[in-house]
């Protein structure tokens, strides 16, 4: 499995560490409260709203270099405006390495 890394928002950022540090600082405050809002509407059966969110989330997946990571999310989030859970177990497995990785930094 791909590993989150900085490598975009270091793109983004170039030499300007108090921009890097404030797009950290929201995928740091934001990822979670995301992530919480998806496992509240999946655990729900909201199908629709946990689309919405797992849509939102691939811009932090985007965010953390996660290339193939988000291809998957991008499935799962199609699989599930068509009522169907396929993808859920891999998408759980990124959202659980991004907050592993987010402790990290």
């Amino acid at each position: 499995m791909e590993q989150p890394n900085l490598s975009y928002i270091n793109q983004l950022s170039g030499d300007d560490k108090a921009f890097k540090d404030k797009l950290i600082g929201v995928v740091k405050r934001e990822f979670p409260e995301e992530k919480a809002i998806y496992i509240k509407n999946i655990s729900a059966n909201n199908y629709k709203e946990a689309a919405e969110n797992v849509h939102k989330l691939k811009h932090k997946i985007s965010i953390l270099g996660l290339e193939k990571s988000y291809t998957v999310a991008d499935d799962y989030e199609n699989n599930l405006l068509e009522q169907n859970t396929s993808g859920k177990i891999e998408f759980d497995a990124i959202l659980q390495a991004i907050t592993d990785y987010l402790t990290t930094i």
